[in-house]
């Protein structure tokens, strides 16, 4: 057993972090309790691309080994072991040795009120917790995060939906294709949603966009489309926001939908976002991929997620693509994904849920940039078998019976 020690919800905007120098240092205070083995310490961080100059950091005073640069130009996940640990406040604090903000970035999180941490502008001789961030504009909380081996993490959140009646569900319902609103087949109205969502605008990722699009699906429909979003610019609308966007007008159809985030690896390139459909008919949840229009299929059914892992590189003979595939082939870059990481199943090597589905009434618990660096969002539950297979980041593990459990309170006022 193992517990992880936190005091951010992994809510990092890449665009608005903190940049260390040897003059500019950042600070992160853990309370954590007494332990009599070492420690494993994660930090989310960015070196840049000419960097190769290692992270240097220190625990409770004393440096530890540096830390050398990997997948230079992404904020990716460090860890390393530590035992100079102790009952109470523990203090981290991180440099680098050049002296322009050119070396590494530390992920943080914008708009906490209350902080552990604290910047540096002079080497560590005066320290303050208000205007930080590259900018020196910001209040907020580094991505630090120490899991020690006594204790146990929590069971993962009950999952959360809209309420049935809200204004915001009613409202994103009048926008919905027809067969979608009507009481047929779920598998016709699910399929209506995706082609419906996959031919609405390019799938647009954060190498080919700076900013980032909320998770409001009428938000989305109007942004999208017409790539203008906030202050006028191209939003980052990918497969992320596809699947948030299902989800909400499943619900607002009155199909029970939550999110699904896969990935190849903690720090893999290889990874996608997708929604899950509770269909009665069959008691369980399948996978389905607004963005490529993707249906997985065996015998007539749809798939479950482990039915679709457990498929593995084959799965393409189990892909039905409808109409809004074809739209999504016009884009190279989408073309390249769906033949080289969906069609041979890469990015289904690990699974974890959003639990909140409630996107459009509490808009303010869905992630700021999902999707545009490693995933690093508390409010992902994973499989038990992740921890063991390096993602001890994370706090929440779910075993078959909490991802295969129907959709308790769908539907409640």
């Amino acid at each position: 057993m193992s517990r992880l020690y936190y005091s951010e919800e992994g809510r990092v905007m890449p665009t608005l972090c903190e940049e260390l120098t040897t003059f500019r240092r950042a600070r992160k205070r853990l309370a954590l309790p007494a332990t009599d083995a070492p420690g494993q310490v994660y930090i989310l961080a960015r070196p840049y691309p000419e960097n190769a100059a290692p992270l240097r950091v220190a625990v409770n005073g004393v440096e530890v080994a540096p830390i050398a640069p990997e997948r230079p130009g992404a904020y990716s996940w460090y860890e390393f072991p530590v035992t100079d640990l102790r009952a109470g406040d523990n203090t981290f604090e991180l440099w680098t040795d050049g002296t322009a903000m050119d070396g590494w970035s530390l992920a943080m999180e914008a708009g906490r009120a209350e902080t552990g941490s604290a910047l540096s502008d002079d080497g560590g001789e005066t320290w303050r917790s208000d205007r930080m961030g590259y900018l020196n504009s910001v209040l907020g909380e580094y991505v630090v995060r120490v899991r020690l081996s006594e204790g146990e993490d929590p069971p993962p959140p009950a999952m959360v939906w809209e309420v049935e009646d809200s204004p915001r569900l009613l409202s994103l319902r009048r926008l919905l294709p027809p067969v979608a609103r009507d009481q047929g087949p779920l598998i016709n109205r699910v399929r209506a949603l995706s082609s419906w969502l996959a031919s609405s605008w390019e799938h647009t990722n954060s190498l080919r966009a700076g900013q980032y699009a909320p998770w409001d699906a009428e938000t989305l429909l109007a942004w999208a489309p017409r790539q203008v979003g906030h202050n006028g610019k191209r939003p980052v609308a990918m497969c992320v926001h596809y699947a948030a966007a299902f989800v909400s007008c499943a619900q607002a159809a009155g199909i029970p939908a939550r999110c699904a985030v896969l990935t190849d690896a903690v720090n893999g390139f290889n990874g996608h976002f997708v929604a899950e459909v509770w269909f009665e008919e069959y008691g369980k949840w399948a996978v389905v991929d607004p963005n490529t229009d993707a249906l997985f299929v065996r015998n007539g059914v749809p798939m479950s997620m482990g039915e679709v892992q457990a498929v593995g590189e084959s799965l393409k003979t189990h892909i039905e693509y409808g109409p809004g595939a074809q739209y999504q082939r016009t884009f190279p870059h989408m073309v390249e994904f769906a033949r080289e990481n969906l069609e041979k199943g890469v990015c289904f090597g690990h699974r974890s849920v959003w639990f909140r589905s409630d996107l459009l009434g509490r808009p303010e618990f869905s992630p700021p940039a999902h999707g545009s660096l490693s995933y690093c969002e508390t409010g992902l539950v994973w499989e038990q078998r992740d921890l063991a297979a390096g993602f001890g980041m994370f706090p929440f593990f779910g075993d078959e019976g909490y991802f295969d459990a129907a959709p308790a309170g769908f539907g409640d006022v």
